[in-house]
């Protein structure tokens, strides 16, 4: 009998971040550069946007063309205060470009992150309509409204997990990619005013959903994106530029995950998280 070696299964995890996840398209042209193609991909909010068109084979240039042509008005139409707005805008940039597609017809297996506010878990879409797994796992509470789906509430994945190093492993890789396009998500504040300390509230408990991500993650990019605003694309190019330098430096680690053996730990399904597939 002849045994043959298992290839390794490396998967990528694309992080949340609103506007800076920009910076995921300077590491994807960075992975074009050298070759890399993945096995799995996941994605969190931004990231699940991301993910989504490349698991459907676009590439670089094809995400910068879509990038370039989509504003934020197009996707948050509501322009009053404390007014959330739909997602119907992000779901037909995704229908206009991708078509009506379910997840599990991806080129690229691929898994989109949300929240159901039903039963307050994490909820991982490998099957369903993709573009309204998509926008659930983008809907910022306050910012979007939430997307019903199959009797479910559908929130932004970065409530519970905005790095979702974890599932391309719960799905077969033996290493992971993970991308961080907001690691300055947490600073203090000197200031006791409501909004100020509330903010910080929120910034600590976001960096709590992060640490997944770092824990599973093998490799770990984290671009500089400081100085760019989560709500605009003002600076698309630069924020490129930085998803392209991080990915760079940590390109020999990258390449190293797949000279590696492949991982003989199974892999087990974790009870807390709903896994639509």
């Amino acid at each position: 009998m002849i045994f043959r070696k298992r290839k390794v299964k490396v998967g990528i995890a694309f992080g949340g971040g609103g506007a800076r996840g920009f910076a995921h398209l300077g590491a994807i042209k960075a992975f074009e550069q050298f070759g890399i193609k993945f096995d799995f991909i996941a994605g969190t909010s931004a990231g699940s946007l991301v993910g989504a068109f490349y698991a459907n084979g676009y590439n670089f240039k094809q995400l910068y063309q879509v990038a370039k042509s989509v504003r934020m008005k197009d996707i948050r139409k509501s322009v009053l205060p404390f007014t959330a707005s739909k997602l119907d805008g992000l779901a037909e940039v995704i229908k206009s470009n991708l078509g009506e597609k379910n997840i599990e017809d991806c080129q690229t297996p691929f898994a989109a992150v949300a929240v159901d506010l039903k039963s307050a878990k994490e909820v991982c879409f490998v099957k369903g309509d993709l573009a309204s797994a998509v926008c659930g796992s983008c809907a910022v509470p306050g910012v979007f409204q939430p997307v019903e789906y199959n009797d479910m509430i559908l929130a932004d994945g970065g409530l519970q997990n905005t790095i979702p190093a974890d599932i391309p492993k719960y799905f077969g890789c033996d290493y992971v990619v993970a991308v961080d396009v907001n690691k300055s998500r947490l600073y203090g504040t000197n200031s006791t005013k409501l909004f100020d300390v509330l903010s910080c509230s929120i910034r600590i408990l976001m960096k709590s959903n992060a640490i997944r991500g770092y824990v599973n993650g093998d490799v770990v990019i984290g671009p500089e994106t400081k100085r760019f605003k989560s709500t605009s694309t003002d600076g698309l190019d630069d924020m490129i530029d930085e998803g392209y330098k991080a990915t760079i430096d940590a390109m020999p680690k990258i390449l190293e995950l797949f000279r590696r053996k492949p991982c003989k730990k199974k892999k087990v399904l974790p009870d807390d998280i709903v896994f639509v597939k």
